[in-house]
C-alpha cells in the first residue's frame, strides 16, 4: 500500500480549459487524474446532442481537445484516468478514444462502466408509477435520458481489473475520486468516516480551480487568473487529506477558499447522501500546512440509503433568449419600456394567428442590477443589455418573435443598436426530472476492452436515512444603529442542484459569528431573496456549519425551473451568493467603525 495517493482534477465541467492536463501532468508528480465534466444541465445538453446525433452524447472534448495532447503523456508517466465524460453514450466515448489511440500507434486498457441508463426501462418506470422527489409529478411518457447516480464501486472493479483509463456515465463526482482511494488503500465499503472522507476529497476538487481561488469572493487576492492552478489532493490511507496546486501557477489554497467549496450544491451538511456513504460535513475543519497547502479533517459517515437517484430529462416546448444593446440617456427606463412593448405586441399577434400567448417570459435590463430585484441600485446607467426570452408549445410562435424584434432599431426609444450575438434560434426546453429507485433494481455492469463482467454500483450496506438535527447556540439581536454589509463579515458560495439552490456562508473570523448567526436567520434570508423564490413553493432552510463557522442556506424552487428550462438570467443560481453578501448585518458601534472603511 502507498503511504499517500496524489490525484488531480484537470476538469470541473464540459467546456473547462484544455490547458489543465498538461499542467497537473508536468508539476503535479500524480497517480491519477480525474477529469469531472457531469451536472444536471449538462446531461440535458447531451441528451438532446445523441437524440440529433451531433457528437454522439458525449464530453467530445476529452477526446478531441485533451487526450489528443496528453495521452502519451498520462501513459509514459503511469498515470491512471477516471472521468465521466462517457455522459449518455460512454460506449462512443470510448470508441473515439480507441481510434485516437491507434492513431497515436499507442495501447491502452479501456474500462467503460454501464448500467445507470434507464431509458431503455421507461416502460417499467411509467408502470411502476414512478414519482418526481420534489414536486410528486408523474413520470412523463416521451424521455430524453434517465441515468441513476452510481458510486465508487464500479470504478474501483475497472481498476482492480487493470484499467489504464475508467470512462464512466453519470456517477457522483465525488466517486471519480473515491474509486481510486478505496482501490489503493483497500477500504472497506462499511468503514463510513473513510468514505465520508474520501467523498470529501472528491468533492474538493470536483469543480477543478474553484477549490485553488476560482470564483473565491475575495477575487482581488487570487493572483494569477491568466494561469490558474489546478487542484491536487494528497490522500492518506487515514482519509486525511492536503489539498495543493502545482507550484508557481496562479490561485491560492487557503482554509476559506477550500470552506467555500466545501458548501457549494451541498443541502444539509450533516445528510450530503451519496451512493456509497451518507456525509456529515459539519464539524470539517481545514488548517494551513505550507504555502498553497491546506489540510482538510473532520468528515463522518454513516450507512447509505437503499435508494439510488436518477436524473431523467424530457422535452417540454421550446425557449428563445435574446439581448439587445441600448445606449444613451435613461438607458434603463427606455429598455424596460421597449421589452415590455415588444412582448405585447407579439404576444398580441400570436393569439391572433391562433399560435396563443407565451408560455412565460422573462425580461432582465443588464446593467440595472435588475436580477437583485428590490435590491438594486443602478437606475442611473447609460447602457444596458435588455434580454428578452420567452417560451411557447409551438417552435413557429418563437420564429415569429424573433423576426419582429428588430423593428425596435427604427420604431420605439433612441439608442438600439443591434441584437448581442446575432439571431439566435428557438432550442428545445429541457426539464429534469428526478426521482429515487430501489438499488436492488440495478446493477453496474463494466465493457472491459470489448468483454463484459458485472459489477455491484455501489457499496452493499443501506440504512434508512435519519432526520438529522443541530442545536445552535442563540445569540441576542444588536439593536444599535448600525450595520455592515455582510460581504464584511464573511465570504459566500453559491450554486443549484435541479430546481434549488443554495448558499453558503463563512464567517471570516470568529468574533463575527453571533452577528451573523442572530441576523441571517431562515425567515431573513427568504425575505432578502424573496425575488428569486417561487411564490408558491418557495421555502429557505438553513443548517449550521460549526466546524468552519458557516451556515448553509437551501432556495427551494428558487431557479425558474433550472438549468436549460429556465428563462432566468442566472438559471444555475451561481450568482445568489453575490447576492445575499448585500445583507446588511446589525452590528456593534465599535466593529462598524473598525470595518466600515476596510
Amino acid at each position: 500500500m502507498k503511504p499517500s495517493l496524489r490525484i488531480g482534477c484537470a476538469a470541473g465541467f464540459w467546456g473547462d480549459t484544455e490547458t489543465a492536463a498538461p499542467q497537473l501532468l508536468a508539476g503535479g508528480r500524480l497517480d491519477y487524474l480525474v477529469f469531472d465534466y457531469l451536472a444536471e444541465i449538462t446531461m440535458s445538453i447531451m441528451a438532446g446532442a445523441r437524440l440529433r446525433g451531433e457528437g454522439g452524447g458525449y464530453a467530445t472534448d476529452f477526446v478531441s481537445r485533451v487526450m489528443r495532447h496528453s495521452l502519451k503523456d498520462v501513459l509514459e508517466k503511469g498515470v491512471r484516468v477516471v472521468t465521466n465524460a462517457g455522459g449518455v453514450n460512454p460506449l462512443a466515448c470510448r470508441d473515439a478514444l480507441r481510434a485516437l489511440a491507434i492513431e497515436l500507434g499507442v495501447s491502452l486498457k479501456i474500462a467503460v462502466v454501464l448500467g445507470d441508463d434507464l431509458l431503455p426501462r421507461k416502460d417499467e418506470l411509467l408502470n411502476d408509477g414512478v414519482r418526481e422527489m420534489y414536486s410528486g409529478a408523474a413520470l412523463p411518457g416521451f424521455l430524453l435520458s434517465a441515468n441513476a447516480y452510481f458510486g465508487a464501486k464500479p470504478i474501483v472493479d475497472a481498476l482492480a481489473a487493470g484499467a489504464d483509463i475508467v470512462i464512466t456515465g453519470r456517477v457522483v463526482d465525488s466517486a471519480l475520486v473515491l474509486g481510486p482511494l478505496v482501490h489503493e488503500f483497500g477500504w472497506r465499503w462499511d468503514d463510513f468516516d473513510r468514505l465520508a472522507q474520501g467523498s470529501l476529497a472528491g468533492h474538493m476538487i470536483e469543480c477543478g480551480a474553484q477549490c485553488t481561488g476560482g470564483i473565491f469572493t475575495d477575487f482581488r487576492d487570487v493572483p494569477g487568473y491568466e494561469d490558474m492552478g489546478y487542484p491536487i489532493v494528497e490522500c492518506s490511507s487515514d482519509g486525511s487529506f492536503v489539498v495543493e496546486k502545482p507550484a508557481a501557477t496562479g490561485g491560492i489554497v487557503t482554509p476559506a477558499v477550500i470552506y467555500e467549496q466545501l458548501v457549494y450544491e451541498i443541502g444539509d451538511p450533516r445528510s450530503y447522501v451519496l451512493p456509497d456513504v451518507v456525509c456529515d460535513f459539519s464539524e470539517v475543519h481545514a488548517e494551513s500546512c505550507g504555502a498553497d497547502r491546506v489540510r482538510v479533517r473532520g468528515a463522518r459517515g454513516r450507512a447509505p440509503t437503499a435508494t439510488y437517484k436518477v436524473s431523467a430529462t424530457y422535452p417540454d416546448g421550446y425557449k428563445l433568449d435574446v439581448g439587445l444593446f441600448l445606449a444613451g440617456e435613461n438607458a434603463v427606463e427606455k429598455g424596460e419600456r421597449v421589452a415590455h412593448a415588444l412582448v405585447t405586441k407579439i404576444e398580441r399577434l400570436l393569439v391572433a394567428r391562433g399560435l396563443g400567448p407565451f408560455s412565460a417570459t422573462q425580461i432582465d435590463v443588464l446593467g440595472s442590477e435588475s436580477t437583485y430585484g428590490p435590491h438594486g441600485r443602478r437606475r442611473d446607467t447609460r447602457e444596458v443589455v435588455v434580454r428578452i426570452a420567452a417560451s411557447h408549445g409551438n417552435r413557429d410562435a418563437l420564429k415569429l418573435m424573433l423576426r419582429e424584434l428588430p423593428q425596435a432599431g427604427t420604431s420605439m426609444a433612441p439608442g438600439f443598436a443591434t441584437l448581442i450575438g446575432g439571431r439566435p434560434q428557438p432550442a428545445t426546453m429541457v426539464k429534469l426530472f428526478s426521482f429515487l429507485i430501489d438499488r436492488q433494481k440495478l446493477g453496474a455492469e463494466l465493457d472491459i476492452d470489448g468483454e463484459r463482467m458485472p459489477s455491484a454500483a455501489s457499496g452493499v450496506a443501506c440504512a434508512q436515512l435519519t432526520a438529522t438535527t443541530t442545536v445552535e447556540p442563540t445569540y441576542p439581536a444588536v439593536d444599535t444603529g448600525c450595520t455592515l454589509p455582510l460581504i464584511k463579515l464573511a465570504h459566500g458560495r453559491s450554486g443549484d442542484k435541479g430546481n434549488s439552490s443554495n448558499i453558503g456562508i463563512l464567517a471570516r473570523q470568529e468574533r463575527f459569528v453571533p452577528f451573523i448567526a442572530s441576523a441571517l436567520t431562515a425567515e431573513a434570508v427568504a425575505k432578502h431573496m424573496a425575488h428569486v423564490l417561487d411564490p408558491a413553493r418557495g421555502r429557505v432552510q438553513r443548517f449550521a456549519l460549526p466546524g468552519c463557522k458557516g451556515w448553509n442556506f437551501l432556495l427551494e424552487n428558487s431557479l425558474g425551473g433550472g438549468g436549460i428550462a429556465s428563462l432566468r438570467a442566472d438559471p444555475q443560481g451561481k450568482a445568489h451568493a453575490q447576492q445575499l453578501l448585500g445583507f446588511p448585518v446589525p452590528v456593534t458601534r465599535e466593529l462598524y467603525d473598525e470595518l466600515k472603511d476596510a
